[in-house]
């Protein structure tokens, strides 16, 4: 193998390009002493008539407390995503990803006075869409009832229980998301199949 050809393949575009934003984020956020994050990278109650409120529903996916943080969450992401990636394609889990993340600062908006942020959500979405990788006709994958078995029960337990400032009912919002997510793209195969039904 001649090192001199070797070059850099920038595979899974929507995995990548998340990891360097949300690196981005985590740089500014540590430059600004924690204000970019409040002001862009995190969902909290903020008045309705505030643009930016709308945009953190989104962003708030982006924003990790520290490098550790991000880097715990983006070990699943990076190991997970790029076959979730090439299985659906990057346009299906860029939907996924923005989907997940709104309907998770919606959640905690209207039911929660929390300030929220990270991708843990998007972790527990791509962790449970994995086990549909390899389903077929009439059967469910054993690999899906063990994760949820494992994963989503621990973390209703935790979110209980527990009083922390981990938000386990973003990583159960997550894992639900991406079992929708796996039943849909299953029986449609992407998501414009499914606007096209939605709009005839």
């Amino acid at each position: 193998m001649n090192l001199n050809n070797i070059q850099f393949d920038y595979n899974s575009k929507v995995i990548l390009s998340y990891f360097f934003i949300s690196l981005f984020a985590c740089f500014l956020n540590f430059i600004t002493k924690s204000k970019s994050n409040k002001l862009l990278f995190m969902s909290y109650r903020n008045s309705i008539f505030s643009p930016l409120t709308y945009i953190r529903l989104f962003t708030h996916s982006i924003g990790h407390k520290n490098l550790n943080h991000l880097i715990n969450n983006f070990l699943i992401i990076l190991l997970v995503g790029g076959m979730i990636e090439e299985k659906y394609g990057s346009i299906n889990l860029l939907i996924m990803f923005l989907i997940t993340s709104l309907i998770i600062g919606l959640y905690n908006i209207i039911f929660h006075n929390n300030c929220i942020l990270g991708s843990s959500g998007n972790v527990y979405m791509l962790i449970v869409l994995s086990s549909f990788s390899n389903i077929t006709e009439g059967k469910i994958p054993l690999t899906l009832i063990l994760i949820l078995i494992f994963y989503v029960t621990s973390q209703v337990k935790k979110s209980i229980l527990e009083n922390d400032h981990i938000s386990y009912n973003s990583h159960i919002i997550g894992a639900l998301c991406g079992i929708i997510f796996g039943y849909l793209l299953y029986n449609y195969q992407s998501f414009s199949n499914i606007f096209s039904l939605i709009n005839k």
